[in-house]
């Protein structure tokens, strides 16, 4: 395994955390749904837990949390494009066209988080010692949380885009109801949502 690749990637990630307070931060101002508050409130607290996380990693493996690689450029130049769409939806003063793009923008958020977690575990996976020690401590600690900041997160945009759409939403959506942390648990909530509509759409 590429060292440099991999210290690349636990920089990219912190990155990548640090803008998701940011992104969470945002979409707590846009967001309407009370439910959907909750939820994002938690998934921000867990978030800040990450960037902590991360810098411990930093310290294990002897890297600069602060070091300004290329890659991290990129990465919070993303996530200040996520924040900047959601403060334009903001000033354009349509309260549930913000609560949609935040929805998408933390969609679009956890889906990099997702990968970057699911990319480090198979990296401590290939590691030995002290390094692959803290790595899986820091997946076994954030992994199932982003499993369901990203499942959880689809299912709201899903249904509040149903509801904007004048279709049945069903809210709050099953991979809440169901807490789903897995892609087949995802796909069964989507499943059962489209079954309720389906209902709801022959009692009319």
């Amino acid at each position: 395994m590429k060292d440099k690749q991999l210290h690349d990637l636990i920089l990219q990630s912190l990155e990548h955390e640090m803008g998701g307070v940011k992104v969470y931060e945002t979409a707590l101002k846009c967001v309407i749904n009370e439910d959907l508050k909750e939820e994002w409130m938690k998934y921000l607290e867990q978030t800040r837990e990450h960037v902590e996380t991360l810098r411990g990693v930093c310290e294990t493996f002897g890297l600069d949390p602060n070091e300004d690689v290329p890659s991290r450029k990129i990465v919070k130049t993303v996530g200040a494009a996520l924040v900047k769409a959601m403060q334009m939806a903001l000033d354009a003063g349509n309260a549930e066209a913000a609560e949609l793009v935040a929805c998408e923008s933390v969609v679009i958020a956890e889906t990099k988080d997702h990968a970057d977690w699911e990319l480090l575990r198979k990296c401590a996976e290939k590691l030995a010692g002290s390094k692959a020690t803290a790595l899986t401590k820091a997946c076994d600690e954030v992994e199932e949380q982003e499993d369901e900041h990203l499942y959880h997160s689809k299912g709201w945009c899903r249904e509040l885009w149903m509801q904007s759409l004048g279709l049945p939403p069903v809210l709050p959506p099953p991979e809440e109801r169901k807490n789903v942390k897995t892609a087949i648990g995802a796909s069964r909530a989507e499943q059962a949502a489209e079954k309720t509509r389906k209902r709801a759409s022959t009692k009319r």
